[in-house]
């Protein structure tokens, strides 16, 4: 992310309020390492929500295993457009990673699944060893939990972070059982602002590792 410095003031101002919360409080938000405490305080520097220090959860070795698949180029599913829009410019600016959307996958009518878990589904199957994004349709997770499940893809990493998940407990879980590489929102809280400040803090801590 290019910063300006009105960008930089906006952080230090977080890093304050958070420091002067810790100070005054025998809090769990000490137990971050570096790299995830910049990945969230984008995300509060995105949404202007701080009580996202107690939602975010990282997997262990998520970031190590997210910034070596953007190294690699790994290609990028995200659920729908609006994210894909919010990341391209990040991703093309670094490692240039293949982008693409569920929801610009040409599907037939069904009832039975969503336009947005169709395409996911269609595009896991195609890029089984992934990074998945998912910051707005809960049925984009579904399926990619099911195709886990059925051991048809190995993601290297998901960031899922859809608003109103009620399931996401089960889907964490999945996650976890199956050794995924994963960052979540514990929250009803959430939405593809979210997982694109996630991803975009990702490319820079991976563009200081390997870039």
């Amino acid at each position: 992310m290019e910063w300006h410095v009105t960008d930089a003031e906006s952080l230090a101002i977080i890093d304050r309020e958070i420091d002067d919360t810790l100070l005054n409080s025998h809090s769990v938000y000490r137990h971050f390492s570096a790299a995830e405490y910049e990945i969230t305080r984008r995300i509060i520097y995105a949404t202007g929500d701080f009580e996202y220090r107690s939602l975010i959860e990282f997997s262990e070795r998520a970031l190590q295993a997210a910034a070596a698949a953007l190294a690699s180029r790994s290609t990028i599913v995200v659920d729908e457009g609006t994210l894909q829009a919010g990341i391209a410019k990040e991703v093309q600016n670094h490692f240039a990673n293949p982008i693409y959307s569920a929801t610009e996958v040409q599907t037939p009518p069904t009832k039975e699944k969503t336009h947005a878990a169709w395409g996911m589904e269609t595009l896991a199957k195609r890029y089984p060893e992934g990074i998945f994004v998912v910051g707005k349709a809960p049925t984009a997770l579904t399926i990619l939990v099911d195709l886990i499940e059925a051991e048809k893809i190995r993601p290297v990493l998901i960031i899922a972070t859809p608003p109103g998940f009620i399931n996401i407990d089960a889907a964490k879980n999945s996650l976890k059982k199956h050794l995924i590489p994963n960052i979540t929102i514990n929250s009803r809280k959430g939405g593809a602002t979210v997982a694109a400040a996630i991803l975009d803090g990702l490319i820079d801590l991976a563009w200081e590792a390997y870039g």
